[in-house]
């Protein structure tokens, strides 16, 4: 087996055991884009520093867009045994370019290389996931808007609790959606700096520029101290706590949708285009996306606290254990992307039941609380004798095996005489919900006051 161009010191072939675990080839290739483009940068800042000739730069740069070329078309293959992208891309360079393909890799190391490339890798993806969730937040808006008066019981330990409307229901996860997207863009904004120059953890003795590459690179600036800049990892982890984060709000109205999608419940109907059938039972439409979905926050997780177990233990600068930052970051990326494409067309795409959410609303006395209320700020009763009374009402609504709703002024008083006739129309669920008109309250004019404050800021981030 030949000898690796970065083997100096070396002077036997390495175990071929070794090798199987050593390679990062058949993952980190996705980088490939990166490193050309790192490559560049470096190689123009290292001519214009004087550092190699304007002869050896054209004749590496040349070699560098030729060689993504040939990856993009499939000429050159990403398939062989070199250890990694880094040096597979300068060994292609370097059949190119000769002698000049060698004075590539002057004045860096491929500690500040694979962090450049890592991170460039991170930023692009950070923007793109950004990018979804804020068409995901445009989507529940615009369903939101359309169903400020759809009655829906809200609930808490997932029993009816009050009456609530569905636009409200969905505005909770776009304010959801909402924390994940500044999430990311300030994940965004603390790490877009660059580590390229660093070289091996030192710096280095060549009178480089680092400002320039950064600017070249869409880096605000060059990362401040070398020896923390070879090693850190925090931006990979960063992305894969908001992933994390974010397929947890996924999951929550995963859960959610499995549940309305029911029979029970009935709430919504998911398209033939996002549900599957059984293999056995022919009546059967599966609510498989959301329960995959679901499932998706387990697989996130795990690379996150894949990559933290990794790193805390490490001693300064960089460690070979390192290697195993890149695997959980493009699953969990690849698992990021695809959950919002694919939940952003389902919700667009399914039916809202109203009538059922409606009838729902008649179910475990939802307009309660609004009798405890009047009693309150009615007769200045005391809240803890108000809500007594209350449970009282309710018991005799059981007894009727009716709605609280349905009670009449002889049946309120038969409970307590002070009780007028008004408070019947404040036990409608319609007047419930729109009674709830405190400032981020469900009264449909609260919900839209949301929806209108929502849709200026997806301008501002337009």
């Amino acid at each position: 087996m030949s000898k690796k161009i970065a083997s100096a010191r070396i002077s036997t072939q390495s175990s071929a055991l070794l090798q199987e675990l050593n390679q990062s080839l058949p993952f980190d290739k996705v980088l490939y884009q990166e490193d050309i483009k790192g490559s560049l940068s470096h190689s123009k800042m290292l001519y214009k520093q004087g550092i190699i000739s304007k002869e050896d730069y054209k004749s590496i740069k040349q070699a560098l867009k030729q060689t993504r070329d040939e990856i993009k078309s499939g000429k050159f293959s990403l398939d062989g045994d070199d250890e990694d992208i880094h040096m597979a891309v300068e060994g292609r360079v370097t059949q190119i370019a000769g002698d000049s393909g060698k004075r590539l890799h002057t004045a860096r190391s491929r500690n500040d290389q694979v962090a450049v490339d890592f991170r460039l890798y991170v930023q692009k993806n950070t923007l793109n996931i950004a990018s979804l969730l804020l068409e995901n937040i445009k989507t529940f808006t615009k369903i939101a808007s359309k169903h400020t008066e759809t009655l829906l019981p809200g609930m808490t330990h997932l029993q009816h609790a009050q009456p609530i409307n569905f636009g409200y229901h969905l505005m909770a996860y776009v304010s959801m959606f909402k924390r994940d997207y500044e999430r990311f863009m300030d994940a965004y904004n603390r790490n877009n700096l660059s580590p390229l120059g660093c070289a091996a953890l030192a710096g280095t003795p060549h009178n480089i520029n680092r400002e320039m590459t950064a600017k070249e690179l869409g880096f605000k600036a060059p990362t401040l101290n070398c020896l923390d800049s070879t090693s850190d990892r925090d931006f990979a982890l960063d992305i894969l706590y908001n992933i994390s984060t974010m397929m947890m709000h996924i999951s929550r109205l995963s859960e959610e949708l499995i549940l309305w999608s029911s029979s029970e419940f009935g709430f919504v109907t998911l398209s033939d285009a996002h549900a599957t059938g059984s293999s056995i039972m022919p009546q059967k439409k599966n609510p498989d996306i959301p329960e995959l979905l679901r499932g998706k926050s387990g697989r996130v997780y795990g690379n996150l606290i894949s990559l933290l177990t990794v790193m805390k233990s490490l001693p300064l600068a960089y460690n070979k254990d390192m290697q195993e930052d890149k695997e959980g970051v493009f699953d969990s990326v690849r698992t990021a992307t695809l959950s919002l494409k694919v939940l952003n067309e389902m919700v667009d795409m399914m039916r809202v039941n109203s009538d059922k959410m409606k009838s729902a609303c008649m179910i475990g006395h939802l307009s309660a609380t609004d009798l405890a209320d009047y009693l309150v700020r009615e007769i200045n009763m005391p809240f803890r004798d108000a809500y007594h009374i209350t449970g009282s009402v309710v018991n005799l609504a059981e007894k009727k095996g009716v709605d609280i709703s349905q009670l009449n002024i002889q049946d309120l008083q038969k409970i307590d005489k002070r009780i007028g006739e008004g408070v019947v129309a404040l036990l409608d669920n319609k007047a419930s919900m729109n009674a709830r008109n405190s400032q981020g309250g469900t009264a449909t004019s609260e919900t839209k006051k949301q929806i209108k404050s929502m849709k200026k800021w997806i301008k501002r981030e337009k």
